[in-house]
């Protein structure tokens, strides 16, 4: 956790200290790398000093930090920019992380040192094959704005970086979507990819095709925003009569309600109706995120947590990251995108909601195992044995 802490700090002072764009880049970078490492930490902490009857609540919360600044960090940040320069958008945030890092410690520390002090077997060759995965999903991302044979050589080799790293940082089963935590990590993925992929296109939609201004195509996806917040709510109060039941309903969610905004591009639509398409898509992330967080945890046994909970911001970050790489260069391809351009790149958001909607069945693993909060031992052998 100090590490991700101490590292995320370090990239934010880079950025908005950077004299030059490709400073800002690797100060971005390094943020990001921190974050990694603060993240897969908090699900462990999670997993340890919470009972699993509370963790759905833990992970409400969670959403609900995140929804807060995406509500008044826009607004905040341009204040920021306007009367200080832009450089303190970044320079600022140790003053609250810092602090707020403290304020875990002490909670942090009673929970006592983990068992494993030592790197699981493999773990170098694991960190190389993550960093392949890394510079192939940067590749994509370049070579998809690229043209003619140049973006063709470099998304293939890319896809073939992808192909070969991939495998060998998710759990085994994960392409096939085995029973149980491969199909939970994959969910997350396809989730991921398809909020992302229609989020980053509804705002140019809006504006291209409706005449909305900036700032009131970004309303429009607060709330998103909202929504995914009253769902992971909902979900922290629910007791689901099966482990498959809220993410069935979320991906469900998801895929209807992006399927909803698809018809903002239609002139003769009113816009509202694409509002309220993206209120429900948010409401089945809420449903969504939170319960696949659970199940990660539920499904691991106490060694395995780190290493589980790491696979699944890997698979979110390396869904997402395709989706838009393949979405984008779509959007690169015509100098002035038009409506049959927001269709297709709408169209792969909802084909990755409505394929995690059908295989949300196989979250439950082979074993048999209770509904409910609290999954136990029997999840934890069904995992092993998937």
């Amino acid at each position: 956790m100090w590490h991700g802490v101490g590292w995320f700090v370090v990239g934010l002072l880079v950025a908005g200290s950077a004299p030059v764009m490709e400073l800002l880049v690797v100060g971005r970078m390094v943020q990001g790398f921190g974050s990694g490492l603060l993240t897969v930490a908090l699900y462990v902490v999670v997993g340890q000093a919470y009972p699993e009857h509370l963790r759905r609540k833990v992970f409400a919360a969670f959403a609900a930090a995140w929804v807060v600044p995406s509500l008044v960090g826009p607004a905040v940040a341009g204040l920021v920019v306007e009367h200080l320069g832009w450089r303190w958008v970044f320079l600022a945030v140790p003053v609250v992380a810092v602090p707020a890092a403290l304020l875990v410690h002490s909670g942090v520390r009673r929970i006592g040192t983990p068992a494993a002090s030592r790197p699981a077997p493999g773990a170098r060759t694991r960190i190389a094959w993550a960093c392949a995965a890394g510079v192939s999903a940067a590749l994509l991302h370049y070579g998809g704005q690229q043209r003619g044979v140049l973006a063709v050589v470099l998304v293939g080799a890319a896809l073939v970086g992808l192909a070969g790293s991939v495998p060998r940082l998710l759990p085994a089963g994960f392409l096939r979507a085995a029973r149980g935590l491969p199909t939970v990590v994959g969910l997350r993925g396809l989730a991921a990819a398809a909020f992302a992929s229609a989020e980053v296109v509804i705002p140019l939609m809006l504006s291209r095709e409706r005449g909305f201004s900036p700032t009131a195509a970004g309303l429009v996806l607060t709330t998103g925003a909202l929504s995914w917040s009253l769902g992971a709510w909902v979900q922290g109060r629910v007791a689901p009569r099966s482990l498959a039941t809220l993410p069935r309903v979320g991906l469900t969610c998801l895929t209807v309600g992006t399927a909803t905004v698809m018809l903002g591009v239609l002139p003769a639509v009113p816009v509202t109706v694409g509002v309220v398409g993206w209120a429900v898509a948010g409401l089945g992330m809420g449903l969504t995120y939170p319960s696949l967080s659970v199940l990660t945890l539920a499904l691991s046994a106490p060694g395995e947590q780190g290493r589980n909970s790491s696979s699944l911001q890997l698979g979110d970050n390396l869904c997402t990251a395709v989706v838009l790489a393949l979405t984008g260069s779509v959007l690169a391809v015509g100098a002035t995108p038009g409506p049959g351009t927001y269709l297709a790149m709408l169209a792969v958001a909802v084909g990755c909601a409505l394929l995690g909607a059908l295989l949300a069945g196989r979250v439950v693993p082979p074993a048999v195992i209770r509904p409910g909060d609290g999954v136990g031992d029997a999840a934890v052998a069904g995992s092993r044995s998937a």
